[in-house]
Order: C-alpha cells, then structure tokens, then sequence
C-alpha cells in the first residue's frame, strides 16, 4: 500500500526541534505506525506489542534502555508504562530535542502516566484516521483553519469519490484507499479486536455482546445529542456504568463528543454533548448500512453526513497540533447552529445540510444567531451537498463539502 502524506507530518517536524520527546496517540490502525517509520527511518523502532520485548522491558527497564539507547521510537508504550519515569531520567540527564518518539492507542491509560512523568518534557500530539483531504490526496492544497474559515472556495475542483463510498468505507488507511479491502471484514475485525484487546483489558467487561450493543447503541445516535439515560435504559446498564462506558470509547477515539457554546448567549441552552461516532465507516458498518441506496434513502444519512463534517474540522485542529475549540448550540426555544468554531474569540457558525438543494430558509437560525450576537461572529455559512459553492445572501455563504474540505 503506497504512503500517503499525512498533515500531521508538518507539527511533527515543528515539534522535534525542540521538544525532547514526542507522544503520538490515536486510535488503532490510525496510521501512527507507517508514519513515524517514514520520517523517522534513521531512528531505532522497538514495539512493545512484541511480548520477548515487552518481557524485557518491564523485568529490567534500564538495561533495556541501555540496549536501546535514543534516539529511538518505541511502539504501544502504554504496555509497559513503567518506561516513562526511566525515559523522564533519561531526558533529564541529556535534555537534547527529537531523542525520544513514545506511540500509543489506550489514551486514556496512556496520558495518566505521561501526565505524571514527561510533563513538560513531551510534546503530545494525535493522529486520527485520514481527513477528507487526506484521503482524496489533496493535502499539497489544504489550508489552516483560520485561512480556511474566511475563504470562500468558488473553484472547480471536486472530488472523484463519491459520497456514498467515502462514508461508507470511512477513513482508516488500510480500508480507504484500498478497494480490495473487505469492507465487512475489515470493520467487524476491527471492532472484534478492539473489544477483546482494549475494552476486555481496560474496562474489564464479562459480557461483551453487550458492549457491541452499545457500540451499535451509540452508532444509532451519531450526530445526535447524548441521553445517557435513555442510552442506558435501551441498553440495561446502570448510567454510571453507560458514562464510564462513553469515557472509554471517547479516550480510545472512537466516539467525539461535541459540547454546546454557551459565551455570552442570552438563552436557556440545551446543556448536554453532542455525540458523534469518529469513522463514518464503522458508524454505518455497526448501523448495518452496506450499500448506497440504504445509505441515501435511509434517515442515518443526515446524521452521518454532519459527523463527516465535525469530524473532519476534528482532525483539522488535531493534526495542525492545536486543542479543538469546536462546539454546537441549540436553545430550548429551537434556534440550533450545527457547528460553532471559536478562534481568536470570534464565532464561525455552520449549518450542516444534507441537501443538494440549498434555499435561504435552511439559513434561518444563521441569520436569527447573526441579529443576536453581531460583532461576536466572524463568518457564518451553510456546508451541504450542493455541487457548487455560492452566497446564499448578503451575509451567509453555502459551501459545497468536496469544496470545502478539499481547499
């Protein structure tokens, strides 16, 4: 399978002129991998997957470091966790840039302990799978966020994938650009190792038939706001176990939960997160959409069309290395923003349409938020599936989403 650049790459780059060691999180099969070995292929590359090394490792942790001096990558650190306060002594001791490169997939196990020994010393950044103009190889053309929020992309490029197989093969390396991957297969392997080599070892599950309906549970839900209660019941687990449950899979990177703005809004708010699966492909896999006329004619397909879109703003400010500042507003009296992006203390304000037909009355609540807010916000847009991009009024610009996820 040929490499495709990542943007990640970029903050990479920055971050080993002068941090003296990097942590690179993400999901399973992200790409984490095959990324570090091409722009690190001079260092030294140990996976604690392996379990002679792993054995090592943890029986004797400074002679394995002796063996393998810096600069070095080591693979899955999470499995032996105890390396890091040697690795911290390490750093210490010869505090020089770029010696230490430090991989995992538990993040929440993970960032407990690099919380508590590279403090400081790490620069922590996350890999998810491609974004969309990763994906499309398009990353030569892709802009930062900020310039990308104040353009308005009239060009005539578009995508050659369609829709339909986008979301459906979703954004994982190994099955996105590789048709002859099983689809099937590869989704119901993935969740199958996820479930018995991550949530078995963490949460401690016995029955993981129920945690797959859950998974499936919270797939049904993507795009939509979280009722732990209703989860729960639906389910038959306790709401503390459900939320513990949520915890999990949102460290793990397999679900993102999009918090509602709250910033000087006059207005009694919706006050619960949005929740959004983070790979459309193992959304509709779970939801048993296989095919594209399920997938268009079904009413998953504006709920899985609006996570291809947070998710994608996602992986923007993650792989750029900055903390997202993404949220949604709904208030009890119906006004509703899809997506709310703060930068530099103004608003970008989006509504998510599934529609190829844009018409000036999906642009209601924009113009409502634009009387209320004003000067607060800086852009306010429509992203649809329109096949153009254009000003729908004065005030309010329609993106088509190839167009814009593309630039």
């Amino acid at each position: 399978m040929k490499f495709i650049p990542r943007i990640l790459s970029n903050t990479i780059h920055k971050a080993i002129k002068t941090f003296p060691a990097i942590v690179l999180t993400g999901p399973r099969q992200s790409g984490k991998t095959t990324l570090l070995k091409k722009i690190f292929g001079q260092y030294k590359f140990i996976s604690l997957e392996n379990p002679d090394i792993r054995l090592r490792a943890k029986e004797d942790p400074i002679s394995f470091l002796n063996q393998y001096p810096a600069p070095l990558v080591i693979d899955e650190i999470q499995y032996v966790p105890e390396l890091l306060s040697f690795i911290k002594t390490k750093i210490d001791d010869h505090r020089k840039p770029g010696q230490w490169i430090l991989t995992g997939s538990q993040n929440f196990s993970l960032m407990h302990n690099v919380s508590q020994s590279l403090a400081g010393r790490a620069a922590i950044l996350s890999l998810l799978p491609f974004s969309v103009c990763e994906r499309t190889e398009n990353t030569k053309n892709s802009l930062d966020i900020k310039k990308l929020l104040v353009s308005q992309p009239t060009n005539t490029k578009s995508i050659k994938t369609p829709l339909h197989e986008i979301l459906l093969r979703g954004f994982y390396p190994e099955i996105a650009n590789n048709k002859n991957v099983d689809r099937q297969l590869w989704c119901s392997s993935y969740i199958t190792t996820y479930l018995e080599r991550d949530i078995r070892n963490l949460l401690n599950v016995g029955d993981l038939n129920q945690f797959e309906r859950f998974l499936k549970s919270c797939a049904s839900r993507t795009g939509q706001i979280l009722n732990l209660s209703e989860l729960a019941r639906d389910i038959g687990i306790s709401v503390p176990t459900a939320k513990r449950w949520i915890s999990m899979l949102e460290a793990g990177y397999q679900i993102y939960l999009l918090y509602p703005y709250y910033k000087n809004i006059g207005k009694r708010l919706i006050k619960s997160p949005k929740l959004y699966f983070t790979d459309t492909g193992l959304a509709s896999f779970l939801l048993g959409i296989h095919d594209r006329e399920t997938l268009l004619n079904g009413p998953s397909f504006p709920h899985l069309f609006e996570t291809l879109i947070v998710c994608d703003f996602l992986k923007r400010f993650h792989h750029s290395g900055q903390m997202p500042s993404l949220y949604y507003l709904k208030s009890q009296d119906g006004l509703e923003v899809d997506l709310v992006i703060e930068l530099a203390g103004q608003l970008h304000l989006f509504e998510i349409k599934s529609t190829s037909t844009v018409t000036s009355k999906h642009a209601t609540s924009l113009k409502r938020l634009g009387n209320e807010l004003g000067p607060a916000i800086k852009t306010a847009s429509l992203i649809s599936c329109s096949q153009d991009s254009f000003p729908l009024t004065n005030n309010i610009f329609n993106f088509s989403w190839q167009r814009l996820l593309v630039s």
